[in-house]
């Protein structure tokens, strides 16, 4: 595991990364002992330092071929937070990304708290309120994509944003390992693929999940929205580029990107989405607790003295602000829709 200093350094890292615009070099090349819990640790310290409210989770590393490629037997994940958000109506700048790409997921909208340790298929089922059809943007702040295992989670399991159209379909009315997934670029098909390609069922995924933040004092919240890993290979996304998705049983979601001439300059958008809320000091002085890591990954104390107040007691973990547990952070995701 490496020190407290060591982990804050690679924290910063990703930071101006993120907020520059400028991708850097795998981390595991200046630090190859970096391991999977302190790459969630590096995540988890970035996130608390953004002031926009996580809002749910992805999966990624989801399928078997990517599992295989990277060396690994079980997925990772990263957080939503709530300026990831984008529209079927208002175009995205490509210019805010390193290397944008999309996926097509089966999104699933909890209507209810998720159980932690021991969370079920059948708990995931009878919590989630809606499946609908989704576009993840993913992109990584590592040059080229040349990632590994660590480098990924590090850099929010590589997620950007996401994108939910207006078909809602309860779980008992469909079954979530057989809904195919085609995604267009204009009029061209660009990848197709069926849910059961996330570890043959999505909601193994989400179950999968639950269980994972648990470890982390996190739960998965009613409100929150969660992706569980994509149906088929992401494609690149370049400005100008319209895609639509479209998912048997569930309607179609769209995502279009500005045209190169209108594109906006780096660190700003025309898009009419905020930025990500990324303060420009950088990290605070105090970095990572002087203490180090427990072996959880997590900051025995919470936050450091400079960063925002702990939502919830540091002594278990970090918990993370987001939706009320009375209903949705996003009203309107849960909205039934016709899925046009």
């Amino acid at each position: 595991m490496l020190s407290a200093t060591e982990l804050t350094e690679l924290a910063g890292r990703l930071w101006s990364a993120e907020r520059e615009r400028v991708p850097i070099g795998p981390l595991i090349r200046d630090y190859p002992g970096l391991t999977a819990e302190d790459a969630y640790a590096i995540q988890l310290h970035n996130i608390r330092r953004r002031t926009a409210a996580v809002v749910g989770h992805k999966v990624g590393l989801s399928s078997e071929a990517m599992q295989v490629m990277m060396g690994v037997d079980e997925p990772d994940y990263g957080h939503l937070l709530a300026d990831m958000r984008l529209f079927e109506d208002r175009p995205v700048d490509a210019a805010r990304y390193c290397y944008p790409r999309v996926e097509i997921e089966v999104a699933f909208l909890l209507g209810a708290d998720l159980p932690g340790e021991g969370c079920t298929e059948q708990d995931v089922l009878a919590a989630t309120e809606a499946l609908a059809p989704s576009i993840e943007l993913i992109d990584s702040r590592i040059i080229d994509w040349k990632i590994s295992l660590p480098d990924t989670i590090a850099d929010n399991a590589s997620s950007a944003g996401f994108v939910v159209g207006q078909g809602r379909v309860p779980p008992g009315e469909i079954d979530p390992r057989g809904i195919t997934a085609v995604l267009w670029r204009g009029d061209e098909q660009v990848a197709a693929g069926r849910s059961d390609a996330v570890l043959g069922n999505p909601v193994t995924a989400v179950a999968w999940l639950a269980r994972k933040v648990a470890r982390f004092g996190v739960r998965l919240r009613a409100g929150h929205l969660i992706m569980p890993g994509a149906c088929a290979r992401a494609v690149d996304a370049n400005p100008g580029d319209v895609f639509r998705a479209e998912f048997s049983g569930l309607g179609r979601v769209h995502l279009r990107f500005l045209p190169p001439t209108n594109s906006s300059t780096s660190g700003s958008s025309t898009s009419g989405l905020p930025v990500p809320d990324l303060p420009a000091s950088g990290l605070p002085a105090s970095g990572l607790p002087a203490s180090g890591l427990p072996a959880s990954g997590l900051p025995a104390s919470g936050l450091p003295a400079s960063g925002p107040p702990a939502s919830g007691p540091p002594a278990s973990g970090l918990s993370h602000p987001g939706p009320s547990r009375s209903g949705p952070f996003f009203p309107d995701l849960f909205r039934p829709g016709k899925g046009a």
